[in-house]
């Protein structure tokens, strides 16, 4: 029994002195402290560099410790002081992101510049051009949808046009503007030149219609002189000895015989 509550005292005993070694003190040392506060956010008082002076500077540790380091309370070393470099690199990232915004206007200016001359030059996107949407595109549909000449003449002169070559005339030289039109549309150019060229295919389409107009009017009118022609033949075979007619006055009796 003796032997049982013996080593029950013994283990005890060391169980005792093993959490009293592991046990660890605080230690608070101030003048370490006070280089942490100033350092990292705390004034820079040069009235808390301890050990201070002493009464008439007779502090001997004060020497020891700043004795040769003389300037060290004076100058403010904080890394997030007015000057501290910390704060000299918050400021530079602060003017560099200025910077970066400043670049990054600049150049989606110019990004917006090169999109806007880009839709005016590149031919693919030139049917969104406002000019040709309002304007041109209302005046040259004809060119893409050709409707048939011959409307609207009578049976003798659509013969006669055909007959003579005019109603292919017509259709290559309609043709050839509705290519250039074509090419105007898909090339890539200055809006400018593409504009001017809207232009001269418009008036060339016009001189074309007016062309075609006036050519449909005097075949019209050939066939009419020529129809009173035949019947002034026609009709001097019932006369007797007809006169002698020059060719002014021959011209003028189908005028009035033809109605025109």
């Amino acid at each position: 029994m003796k032997l049982i509550i013996s080593l029950l005292l013994y283990i005890a005993m060391n169980v005792f002195l093993q959490s009293k070694a592991q046990t660890v003190k605080y230690q608070t040392d101030q003048h370490i402290i006070n280089q942490q506060e100033r350092m990292v956010f705390k004034q820079w008082d040069s009235k808390k560099f301890t050990p201070t002076k002493g009464f008439l500077g007779l502090n001997p540790n004060y020497w020891l410790t700043w004795g040769l380091h003389p300037n060290y309370p004076k100058t403010d070393l904080r890394p997030l002081s007015a000057a501290g470099p910390q704060t000299q690199r918050l400021l530079l990232v602060a003017a560099m992101k200025n910077t970066e915004e400043a670049y990054k206007k600049h150049t989606d200016t110019l990004r917006n510049t090169a999109l806007s001359e880009l839709s005016s030059y590149v031919g693919s996107v030139s049917e969104i051009d406002p000019l040709w949407q309002l304007y041109y595109q209302n005046e040259l549909y004809l060119l893409n949808n050709p409707e048939n000449p011959l409307l609207g003449s009578s049976q003798d002169v659509q013969n006669y046009i055909i007959r003579t070559g005019l109603l292919e005339w017509y259709t290559e030289e309609m043709t050839a503007l509705a290519q250039r039109l074509n090419m105007a549309r898909t090339t890539n150019m200055e809006r400018g030149s593409r504009i001017l060229s809207y232009h001269q295919i418009l008036q060339g389409y016009r001189q074309l219609l007016a062309n075609w107009e006036s050519k449909k009017n005097r075949a019209e009118l050939y066939l009419k002189l020529s129809k009173a022609n035949a019947q002034l033949k026609e009709w001097s075979w019932f006369t007797i000895a007809p006169e002698a007619k020059s060719d002014r006055q021959i011209a003028d009796d189908i005028l009035s015989k033809s109605n025109l």
